[in-house]
């Protein structure tokens, strides 16, 4: 454990509750997070694309985590490694790769039925239907879940966490509107995720690490870093665990849409070999004028090049992007995309071969800063692979996100999750109904209820919402369409439907 005298190992090893000697607290943690229900559930929650159809061909939240947490803990090695970064780490507060992993394999468990659809639904809902001012962010969900709601024993509350693992899931170390002070959404320019939702600009920020709830806790996590690094930035460890999100999506999602035929050689190509040769032209053409013409080959990646200059102004270069497009036409286009996906060993063994090159390429070229951008971490990518990773993304978002059969797929999983919510509501408001409420809702309603001032303004209703979106979250995609055709009448499966209770 690399912490200096003013970051004692004692004060980040700290926990709201006992601790137990002769065992790695670090390598408990990790245990307790694979350990609990929370994190099994993962397994039945889309990540990007519904496994409905797919089989085992794509990525659900469950996997994602494993393998965001395998390469959490590559960077943190290989860092700890590396003579050039130890002083700084130190520094810093330390790099234990124990906590990444942790941190990593937690970092998801708040998430919703039907991936960030849910994430965004339930936000909605939380604040337009149900009253509740932090709405929901899956980040602060799985904050909650790891200290709140989650019950290991009688004598503890959430999974009993070391203070540096908490700290180290915060890839957002602030809360929806009040938490540091002055509140990074008011910074110019502000960190990512700290800009308000723009369906409500007066809300607080879009993402965030914790709800008020956990606003201590997240205080007491943060505590062994004062002054070391500000308020609103991530740990190390923190950014170790957000690179290695970004790398495994970028790599793991172009995988799932490939494997399963959606991901096709000829719309790829076209793109980005479009921009290539015209991308004088594009650039010269007004933002006006290239919304007008977004159907024409190459006028999308040229509006993910503005973009990039306009959020990322640190970073972006067109030298290093033109390479970035190159480079992934030549390893998807070129690569990948040439073999369709047959399901044979040897389709599986290009695909396999594929991800370990990209892999690689992005662990081995991880650096440390001591004055990241506000618009980074300590730990980032180098330029060229940071853009790669930029144009990787851009594939599965214009080539499979933006399908008008997956917006269909996704508006009903949306219509599905607001009914659900409406009857929920309804059956917490029925007297007649009380003794006969599920009984993991009726404990999160009074959980909620504890946590409310006594003179908050309409106090029980406020608890209600905050237990109903609880509640929701903690559903798999299954169980949420089974709850809701239980509640609709249309399950005739009476002594069955209880697991989803």
């Amino acid at each position: 454990m690399t912490c200096g005298a003013a970051c004692p190992a004692a004060l980040r090893r700290q926990r709201p509750g006992p601790r137990r000697p002769r065992r790695d607290p670090f390598r408990a943690d990790r245990d307790r997070i694979v350990g609990s229900p929370f994190f099994a559930r993962l397994g039945g929650v889309t990540q990007v694309i519904s496994p409905v159809g797919s089989g085992l061909l794509v990525h659900n939240r469950l996997t994602h985590s494993l393998k965001v947490a395998q390469v959490a803990r590559s960077i943190a090695e290989r860092l700890m490694a590396d003579e050039r970064w130890r002083d700084l780490l130190d520094k810093l507060g330390g790099c234990d790769p124990d906590v990444v992993e942790a941190a990593a394999l937690a970092h998801d468990l708040g998430h919703p039925p039907f991936g960030h659809l849910g994430e965004r639904v339930l936000d909605r809902l939380a604040r337009q239907r149900l009253g509740l001012a932090d709405g929901f962010e899956g980040n602060a969900q799985s904050y909650r879940i790891v200290t709140s709601t989650e019950i290991r024993g009688a004598a503890t509350t959430g999974l009993d966490l070391t203070a540096a693992v908490r700290a180290a899931m915060l890839k957002y170390p602030w809360t929806r509107l009040d938490h540091p002070d002055p509140h990074p959404r008011t910074m110019d320019p502000p960190p990512r995720g700290a800009t308000p939702p723009p369906d409500d600009p007066d809300s607080g920020s879009s993402k965030f690490g914790a709800y008020r709830t956990e606003l201590d806790d997240l205080r007491q996590a943060r505590e062994p870093f004062a002054g070391r690094i500000p308020d609103w930035q991530q740990t190390v460890e923190a950014s170790v665990m957000d690179t290695a999100d970004d790398i495994a999506y970028a790599i793991h999602d172009v995988e799932d849409f490939y494997r399963v035929g959606v991901l096709q050689q000829g719309s790829v190509s076209a793109e980005l070999m479009a921009w290539q040769r015209e991308s004088g032209q594009l650039r010269a053409i007004t933002d006006a004028a290239l919304t007008t013409a977004s159907r024409r080959p190459g006028a999308a990646i040229e509006r993910l090049r503005r973009q990039l200059h306009r959020k990322d102004a640190w970073i972006a270069d067109d030298d290093a992007f033109a390479a970035a497009v190159e480079h992934v036409r030549e390893e998807l286009v070129d690569g990948l995309l040439a073999m369709p996906f047959d399901g044979s060993i040897e389709a599986e063994q290009y695909v396999a071969r594929f991800s370990a090159r990209w892999s690689t390429r992005f662990v081995e070229a991880i650096t440390v800063t001591d004055q990241p951008s506000v618009r980074s971490g300590y730990v980032l990518l180098g330029c060229a692979q940071w853009h790669e990773v930029q144009v990787l993304k851009f594939v599965h978002h214009r080539f499979v996100l933006a399908r008008p059969d997956l917006a269909l797929h996704q508006r009903g999983q949306a219509r599905l999750l607001g009914t659900l919510v409406e009857a929920l509501w309804e059956w917490l408001l029925d007297p007649e109904e009380e003794s006969r409420l599920p009984r993991r809702l009726h404990d999160l309603v009074e959980l909620a209820e504890a946590e409310l001032h006594p003179r908050t303004p309409d106090r029980i209703g406020r608890a209600r919402g905050r237990a109903i979106v609880d509640f929701v979250a903690q559903l798999t995609d299954g169980q949420a369409v089974a709850m809701l055709d239980a509640l609709s009448g249309r399950s005739g499966a009476l002594w069955t439907d209880a697991f989803v209770l």
